[in-house]
C-alpha cells in the first residue's frame, strides 16, 4: 500500500532507492528481506535479455548469467524487435525512480526517428504554461524547424509563426536557431495550435493524432469565494488546453460546472494546479444526474386562465389529452379541434405554453419527454382572448394532465466496457449487479476479461474509484450514454421528495 511504500529496487543496475525524511529518494543497500525476491526477478530479466540474441543465449546457457553491458544489449535488441516491454516504477512525489526512468530511456529505448530530407513537420504532444505564457512542446518528425519559420496547422488550418524556438531544460529555456528531425523543442504564443496538432507545409498530411482515453470520473466544481466564477472558468479552460484528457463542461440542465478526467488523482492534480497557477480555491461534489420526467398513463385535463373584472381581460380555456409515447420518441403534438373552438393562432399559443412547462418538469424539475399531447377542445373570447392567456392555459393544462397521468422519472442508462483481470471477474459481476446493472456478455482478452454491461448513470459516478480498489489498479473501463429507462418507484420517490423540499425552502 501507499503507507507501506519504502522504496524501489533497480534490477538492471542492482541498486535500491528509499524514501528519506526530507521527502527525496536516496540510494541505499538492497534490504536483506528482499534479496531472494531480487535474485528471482533479476534472473527473469536476464533470461528475457538472453532470448533476444542467439550469442547472448549461448553464453547464458554456458555461464548461467550475463554481465550488465550484455543485459543492456539484449534488452535493447528485444525492445527494438517488440519482444520486450520494459516496466519501470517511480514516484514523482517522493522523487524515487525518476532518474532511473530517464537513464533507462537513454540506455535502452530506440532513438527518435526523423527524416531530415523531407519537408518540415512537427507534432505538438503537450501544451503548458509558465511565466512566458502558453508553451507548445513538439517533436520534429521530418526536416527541421527554424526560428521565425511559418508553418501551417495541418489539423485546423491557419498559419503559425514560430518566432522563438528553444530546448526545454526543466524551467530553463535554451534558445535554438534550428531543431532537427528527431529532437524535442518548444515554442511560445502559437495562435490556435493545441495538443495533438501537427505543423508543416500546406500540402502535408498531419501526424496521426493521440489515442486518448475517455473520461472515467467526474466532479461538479464551484469556487469557494464569491466572484471567482469567471476566474474558475478561464482557469479550467486553460488547463483543458494543456491537458486533452481533461474535459470541462457547463451543464445548463443541472446548473453545474463539470470537470471530467481519468480518475480522482487526475482531478486532484487539476484542482491543485487551478489554485497554484490561477489563484482559485474550489470545492467539489458528486455531479447531479440529468433525469427526465414522463407519464405512464392517460388523462384528460382542462387549462383555464380567465380574468374578467372590467376593462381589458384575460380569457383562455383549453382541453387536452395526455398519453405516453414510445421511449425516445419525444414530444408529439396533435391538434384535433374541429371548428372554431380556439382560433388557429391561439392553438400555437397553447402548444408553446405546454412545451415551456414541460421543459421545467412537473414533479422533480426535470424536462418531460416522450409525451403525446392532443388538443381536443377549448373556448375563447373575441375581446379578452390573447396569446399570453392561452399560453398560461396550456401550462395549467399540461401540469394537471401530467399529474393525473401517473408521472414517473426516467434515468440515463450507460453502456460500459469493463476490462479486468480474470481473477476479478466474479467480483466485478457482483459489483455490477449491486449497481442495478445488467451483464450483456463477457469475452476473454489475453489474461483479462472484457465485460459488457448496461448500468444506470447514477450508479457509475464513483465506479472508477471502486474499480481501482477491486482490481488493485489493473482494471479499466469506458462508458457512453445508451438510453433512458424508467426508474424504480422507491428511488424516484426519494428524488421527488428532495426536489419538493428544496422548492419549498426557496419559496
Amino acid at each position: 500500500t501507499e503507507q507501506d511504500f519504502r522504496g524501489i529496487v533497480d534490477l538492471l543496475h542492482l541498486k535500491a532507492f528509499v524514501t528519506s525524511a526530507d521527502g527525496k529518494g536516496t540510494e541505499a543497500p538492497i534490504p536483506d528481506d528482499m534479496a531472494k525476491l531480487v535474485d528471482e526477478y533479476r534472473g527473469q530479466l536476464i533470461e528475457a535479455a538472453a532470448e533476444s540474441d542467439d550469442s547472448l543465449l549461448e553464453k547464458y546457457l554456458d555461464a548461467g548469467t550475463l554481465n550488465e553491458e550484455e543485459i543492456q544489449r539484449g534488452l535493447r535488441e528485444g525492445i527494438l524487435a517488440g519482444k520486450v516491454a520494459p516496466v519501470l516504477c517511480c514516484s514523482a512525489t517522493k522523487l524515487l525512480g525518476v532518474r532511473t526512468l530517464m537513464s533507462t530511456i537513454a540506455e535502452l529505448l530506440p532513438p527518435a526517428e526523423g527524416d531530415p530530407s523531407k519537408p518540415s513537420k512537427a507534432f505538438v504532444f503537450s501544451t503548458g504554461g509558465d511565466q512566458f505564457g502558453r508553451v507548445s512542446y513538439f517533436k520534429v518528425v521530418a526536416g527541421s524547424i527554424k526560428a521565425d519559420q511559418h508553418l501551417t496547422n495541418l489539423n485546423r488550418g491557419g498559419d503559425e509563426r514560430l518566432a522563438q524556438i528553444f530546448f526545454p531544460r526543466g524551467k530553463e529555456h535554451v534558445a535554438a536557431t534550428e531543431i532537427h528531425a528527431g529532437d524535442i523543442g518548444a515554442v511560445t504564443k502559437l495562435s490556435h495550435t493545441l495538443t495533438g496538432d501537427s505543423l508543416g507545409a500546406k500540402d502535408g498530411g498531419p501526424v496521426p493524432t493521440l489515442d486518448l482515453p475517455p473520461p472515467a470520473y467526474s466532479l461538479a466544481i464551484t469556487p469557494k469565494a464569491r466572484g471567482d466564477e469567471e476566474k474558475i472558468s478561464s482557469g479550467l479552460a486553460r488547463l483543458a488546453e494543456e491537458d486533452p484528457t481533461l474535459h470541462v463542461e457547463r451543464v445548463e440542465e443541472t446548473k453545474q460546472l463539470i470537470i471530467a478526467g481519468l480518475g480522482d488523482v487526475h482531478l486532484d492534480v487539476t484542482l491543485e494546479k487551478l489554485k497554484r497557477k490561477y489563484g482559485v480555491d474550489a470545492t467539489t461534489q458528486t455531479p447531479r444526474v440529468a433525469y427526465r420526467e414522463t407519464v405512464s398513463g392517460h388523462s384528460r385535463a382542462e387549462g383555464r386562465h380567465v380574468k374578467q373584472s372590467g376593462g381589458h381581460g384575460q380569457y383562455g380555456i383549453c382541453v387536452i389529452e395526455v398519453a405516453p409515447t414510445k421511449r425516445g420518441e419525444g414530444f408529439v403534438w396533435e391538434d384535433k379541434i374541429f371548428g372554431g373552438a380556439i382560433p388557429q393562432n391561439f392553438r400555437a399559443s397553447v402548444q408553446k405554453g405546454i412545451v415551456d412547462n414541460m421543459a421545467k418538469g412537473v414533479v422533480a424539475g426535470y424536462p418531460m419527454v416522450d409525451v403525446r399531447v392532443t388538443l381536443v377542445d377549448g373556448k375563447y373570447h373575441q375581446v379578452d382572448s390573447n396569446d399570453m392567456a392561452f399560453q398560461i392555459a396550456g401550462s395549467v393544462a399540461i401540469r394537471k394532465g401530467a399529474l393525473d397521468a401517473g408521472p414517473v422519472l426516467l434515468e440515463p442508462i450507460v453502456e460500459a466496457s469493463i476490462k479486468v483481470p480474470e481473477k476479478n471477474l466474479g467480483d466485478i459481476m457482483s459489483d455490477v449487479n449491486g449497481r442495478r446493472g445488467k451483464i450483456m456478455g463477457t469475452e476473454p482478452d489475453d489474461g483479462y476479461q472484457l465485460v459488457k454491461v448496461t448500468v444506470p448513470e447514477s450508479e457509475m459516478l464513483r465506479f472508477a474509484l471502486d474499480l481501482r480498489s477491486i482490481t488493485q489498479g489493473r482494471g479499466s473501463f469506458t462508458k457512453k450514454f445508451s438510453h433512458y429507462d424508467e426508474m424504480p418507484a422507491h428511488l424516484a420517490k426519494a428524488i421527488i421528495e428532495e426536489f419538493q423540499k428544496q422548492h419549498e425552502a426557496a419559496s
